[in-house]
């Protein structure tokens, strides 16, 4: 099928000429952006003397590690064993781990693969941590601790929801002499794509519930969450706020962990219109992508991804005139659509749509549910595209065998 541009094109951050060297469907990681953010976390991590490391579980396109290493970024934190080996075989250095759980048949070589490894639990440190240290003498083994503050408005996203499996609190810690002399750290992690206020929040809480601890412990890991690239994050402000917990406690080696900050709003998925039906209601726009395959927060959040050369129809959109289309993917799960969109012409089958900030949490998530092509990945710089990986049938049937 021709792609066909919409009229709104010159909205486009992706040139004409790119989108024609572009595969359809694809997530585009534009290097340019990223080597932006990478600017911003790095200033902060050499302004303040923090450790800041690349979340796995939030985007793990190897292939881009390059870009990373370029701007002194070579650690990473994983949250399996899997993640684990990729750290150490594309990044060159061993992970920072944590895992909810560990097993017997794993310890061994993820400890083996790591130069931190935090426990979820007291049980999981006594049951694990000799074996641990005899896999690698030099791993720094943690602890997961809840501080108890629930500053995430969604559940489904909140580490510390009550009754959450995630870390432990400070009511069932042993005394400060009674912790097992092999312990080195702390890990809290409270955060979710959040602001400076809540990232000093975290601090703040921290300090108040276990700073009885702090002289005892080598290092402390504030998690993920600090969305410091996200346009109106008073960078600042965090600065600050480490800068002050630093000079406390200089003894500490602190570590932030996050994900999306490091490709907050660096690409793109690019996808077309494939058919337009109606049955009585909003005509719907059928696409050659799946939210629940390849969106899947988009259903599980569940929130509204933009569009570029749309609006979402709701009562805050600033157009609720033009063209009313429902956005539907292409499996067959009766609830594979998201929401309402506003477009300035109609809307037919051959139309580009361009998704934006779609790299981080996307691809690491998305599955071959149905058997959908799954969006090739690419990485451009300029009108140049630099790297392309296409999946194809062969991808979808070894994950059956």
């Amino acid at each position: 099928m021709q792609k066909t541009l919409s009229p709104t094109k010159s909205s486009f951050p992706l040139s004409p000429a790119l989108l024609e060297k572009l595969p359809n469907p694809c997530f585009v990681l534009d290097q340019d952006l990223l080597r932006k953010n990478l600017s911003l976390i790095r200033n902060v991590a050499d302004e303040t003397g923090v450790e800041i490391i690349l979340a796995l579980k939030g985007f793990s396109m190897w292939s881009a590690f390059a870009t990373l290493n370029e701007a002194g970024f070579c650690q990473a934190t994983a949250s399996s064993l899997w993640e684990a080996r990729l750290a150490l075989e594309e990044m060159g250095k061993p992970a920072y781990t944590y895992a909810v759980t560990y097993t017997d048949e794993e310890i061994e070589e993820i400890a083996s693969l790591s130069h931190h490894l935090t426990f979820n639990s007291l049980h999981q440190f006594n049951r694990f941590s000799e074996a641990a240290r005899a896999a690698n003498r030099s791993v720094s083994l943690g602890l997961r601790v809840n501080p108890e503050l629930s500053s995430v408005g969604v559940d489904l996203y909140n580490p510390c929801v009550p009754g959450s499996r995630l870390g432990v609190r400070l009511c069932d810690l042993p005394a400060v002499g009674d912790l097992p002399p092999e312990l080195e750290g702390f890990h809290c992690h409270a955060l979710c794509e959040s602001d400076a206020e809540a990232s000093c929040n975290l601090i703040n809480r921290f300090e108040e519930k276990f700073s009885a601890y702090l002289p005892r412990l080598k290092w402390v890991n504030f998690g993920g969450g600090h969305l410091m690239t996200r346009k109106g994050y008073d960078v600042e402000k965090l600065k600050r706020r480490l800068s002050e917990f630093r000079q406390k406690w200089p003894h500490l080696h602190v570590i932030l962990e996050p994900g999306a900050a490091f490709v907050w709003e660096t690409g793109y998925l690019l996808a077309r219109v494939e058919d337009v039906v109606a049955n009585g209601g909003t005509p719907v726009a059928i696409m050659n992508v799946s939210f629940t395959a390849h969106m899947p927060d988009c259903l599980e959040q569940p929130y509204m991804p933009g569009i570029y050369g749309a609006a979402a129809a709701n009562g805050t959109s600033p157009r609720n005139h033009g063209f009313r289309y429902r956005l539907g993917g292409n499996s067959c799960l009766s609830g594979d659509f998201m929401g309402d969109w506003i477009f300035e012409e109609e809307v037919e089958a051959g139309r580009l749509l361009l998704f934006y900030d779609m790299i981080h949490y996307t691809f690491v998530k998305t599955t071959t549910f149905n058997g959908v092509r799954h969006p090739s990945l690419c990485i451009v710089q300029g009108n140049e595209v630099v790297y392309r990986r296409d999946f194809g049938y062969g991808d979808f049937k070894s994950r059956l065998s």
